[in-house]
């Protein structure tokens, strides 16, 4: 993982090279649509105000549980038994990107939609609320924090929700058997290079023309950033955007030139 310096000064970069963001000069109707109509989007929306609470409420927790790390683990957290409101301040989805996701789904109306890392289950709740005609499949490797979810859901009174515990490498492969497809991802499981690679190569399989793969902490650390660069590269992706703290894919066939944008968010 880069420190905080590092990260800062990439982040610095990424502005410098960035547009405005306000569509100007984009050549893609769906990145135009994107900009205007998901990304600039400053509605309060009904859903904001009860998750919020939510968050708040964990953030205040004081319960202590233990809990088993599949992933490349917490750089803050280094012990199994932790403390409800250090998870949440450490792994949960800031607000501005949770409710990003929550306008995408809610502009794109996925069918399906797959989530890789539930941990508390904020950024699954903003993802179920904006389509709650659509399933939402989510993947949690710890068994203790997979059961707060499902709290939290009950709590929100989100229905359209199924929630998988255990190692994704073992999961996923039945979850994929199960759905069929995938129409809009939030990879947030691994911040890894080669599972995050692996990842991408299975969603490719089962990923329609329309859907849209979105991948967390594109630039968390070198390796993410070389695996972002090879996903971005891969033939099968006809448009990237990078937003510095996700990136998102497009796989479209029917687009024959690839697009790319960086975009400040």
């Amino acid at each position: 993982m880069y420190t905080r310096f590092q990260l800062a000064k990439k982040y610095l970069q990424y502005r410098v090279v960035s547009s405005n963001g306000k569509g100007h000069g984009t050549h893609s109707p769906f990145v135009y649509d994107f900009i205007t109509k998901v990304l600039r989007d400053k509605k309060k929306y009904d859903c904001y105000e009860k998750i919020e609470k939510l968050r708040g409420q964990l953030l205040a927790d004081n319960s202590k549980i233990e809990v088993e790390d599949f992933g490349a683990g917490s750089t803050i957290i280094k012990t199994k038994e932790r403390i409800v409101k250090d998870i949440a301040r450490s792994s949960l989805k800031p607000r501005k990107y949770a409710q990003l996701l929550y306008r995408m789904v809610n502009y794109c109306q996925p069918e399906t939609v797959l989530e890789l890392g539930t941990s508390l289950g904020i950024t699954t709740a903003y993802l179920a609320s904006g389509n709650k005609k659509g399933q939402v499949y989510t993947g949690e490797g710890s068994a203790t924090i997979a059961s707060i979810a499902r709290k939290n859901f009950a709590q929100l009174e989100l229905t359209n929700i199924e929630l998988v515990e255990g190692d994704f490498s073992v999961t996923l492969p039945q979850l994929f058997s199960k759905i069929g497809q995938v129409n809009f991802a939030f990879v947030d499981g691994n911040h890894r290079k080669e599972p995050t690679l692996q990842y991408f190569d299975s969603l490719l399989k089962y990923a329609t023309g329309s859907a849209l793969l979105v991948f967390d902490d594109i630039h968390w650390s070198k390796e993410m950033e070389e695996a972002w660069d090879i996903i971005i590269s891969h033939p099968s992706v006809t448009l990237s955007i990078d937003l510095f703290f996700i990136g998102i894919i497009g796989i479209n066939p029917d687009i024959k030139v690839k697009q790319h944008f960086t975009i400040a968010y």
